[in-house]
């Protein structure tokens, strides 16, 4: 009776740790699957929450264009801000939110392409439950690169398309 009882014990511990070893980890919503790495934090006079920047072509004088990767942590986002020459987002994870002043708030995704016009105010971020990851291109870089503006408000994160 003793050994029938380690024997099941044995075979019940063995089947459990087969099952954890099966069984792949899932992600939580609010995380994403990240292709390059997270970079350094972005500072809080532009960002709400936390957004994570990292380069991966530097401008120079040969093709005036600067390309990176944004992570926004779940409820993160942009500041307003203006590129002179505009700006291209290309969603690679997660669902976010990007906004052009004067339209509607959209719902991005992964996948989806954003123009952002030249001297044109908008901002983007994450969702509330779910981070995104973005790739930015800037180009023609010799007109200049961001600037700056103010908070974008809970109320203008909180609308619904």
């Amino acid at each position: 009776m003793k050994n029938s009882l380690i024997a099941v014990f044995a075979l019940v511990t063995l089947f459990s740790i087969g099952c954890k070893t099966l069984v792949p980890q899932q992600s939580t919503a609010a995380e994403t699957n990240a292709i390059f790495p997270k970079g350094e934090l972005g500072p809080a006079q532009n960002f709400t929450g936390r957004a994570w920047a990292y380069g991966l072509v530097a401008d120079d004088t040969v093709y005036n264009t600067l390309v990176g990767n944004v992570y926004f942590e779940p409820g993160a986002r942009s500041n307003w801000h203006i590129h002179p020459a505009g700006q291209m987002l290309l969603i690679t994870d997660g669902v976010g939110y990007h906004q052009i002043q004067g339209q509607p708030r959209q719902t991005i995704r992964k996948g989806d392409v954003i123009k952002c016009p030249p001297n044109v105010m908008h901002w983007h971020g994450a969702s509330p439950d779910r981070g995104m990851q973005q790739i930015y291109i800037l180009p023609n870089t010799e007109k200049g690169i961001v600037k700056w503006l103010h908070p974008v408000t809970d109320e203008e994160y909180n609308k619904a398309d």
